[in-house]
């Protein structure tokens, strides 16, 4: 196999905004590296101010890729970032080289992501998602994640019958269950996707209440179901483009409904998608450039 490197070179003060866009698309996570360490500073306690750091992330060169790249230059050309350097490098186990930098995090109130390879002891109150995200996005590092953890805090009623659509490393659904969802169907159009949520619900306790499956939009719109409750982290213009192809109708009358991995610039323009499938805007959480929406679908 093959990847795709993408990397972004900016000032030091530039190098954690720069992180958060290339993790929406990099599959295992994104490293910042500094980029002017010389030999006689490596010993010292602290080194200099570098002058520029370069910021990683990888993708695999596949048939998706391009659409991608597409995607992240438009979403650094939005925000006057530097464009970025794509390169083609052989396969190694980046799997692992990134792990150093994910540790386990509070989100919100109650939740705690724990990487697998780290110990923490609970307290009380902490709702503990133990995550292997492996090539899925979704580490409980990123805004976007983030923000609908938060929104899954408010809104979930207990019993709850959830939709995760796009569901990466099963991060959300297995959330969602620790928290009182009866079931979870965790749809994703990358099939590794849906098998590491697979594999996190069953490490996590929670695997007979989750149903990961590669699938999209029309995959559930196929079935009978209807549900109480939608977490839809994706990109903002899928959103939109789902909105005209039935988003509205996989919630009951009365549901509720999260969405993410939308940037400041285009909140409107979801809104009005929004509302054009029949949701009703109620709450919207921001978190620097990134927003999550929360909305229900009218009785």
């Amino acid at each position: 196999m093959q990847w795709i490197e993408i990397a972004v070179a900016v000032p030091p003060d530039k190098g954690e905004d720069i992180a958060d866009v290339l993790t929406m698309f990099g599959h295992e996570g994104v490293s910042i590296t500094r980029d002017d360490i010389q030999p006689d500073h490596w010993d010292e306690g602290e080194l200099p101010e570098p002058d520029s750091v370069t910021v990683r992330a990888y993708l695999v060169a596949d048939d998706r890729a391009e659409a991608a790249r597409a995607e992240l230059d438009m979403a650094l050309s939005v925000r006057d970032y530097p464009a970025a350097i794509y390169s083609i490098v052989d396969d190694q186990d980046w799997a692992h080289a990134w792990k150093a930098y994910y540790h386990t995090a509070r989100v919100g109130n109650r939740f705690v992501v724990r990487p697998v390879w780290e110990e923490y002891t609970p307290e009380p109150q902490d709702v503990v998602i133990s995550l292997d995200p492996g090539m899925a996005f979704g580490t409980g590092t990123h805004a976007t994640t983030r923000l609908c953890l938060m929104s899954i805090e408010d809104l979930l009623i207990a019993g709850d019958k959830v939709l995760d659509l796009g569901c990466g490393s099963g991060i959300l659904a297995i959330g969602a269950v620790k928290l009182g969802a009866s079931h979870v169907v965790a749809v994703d159009i990358d099939p590794i996707a849906a098998d590491i949520t697979r594999e996190n619900a069953t490490f996590n306790g929670v695997g007979e209440s989750i149903t990961a499956q590669q699938g999209t939009l029309e995959t559930v719109l196929h079935s009978p179901r209807r549900f109480d409750l939608l977490l839809a982290n994706i990109l903002a213009r899928i959103i939109i483009q789902m909105c005209d192809e039935g988003l509205g109708d996989v919630v009951r009358p009365g549901g509720r409904a999260i969405f993410s991995g939308i940037i400041l610039e285009q909140v409107e323009d979801v809104k009005v998608a929004l509302a054009r499938a029949g949701y009703q805007i109620n709450f919207v959480r921001v978190e620097g450039d990134w927003v999550s929406i929360e909305a229900t679908k009218p009785s």
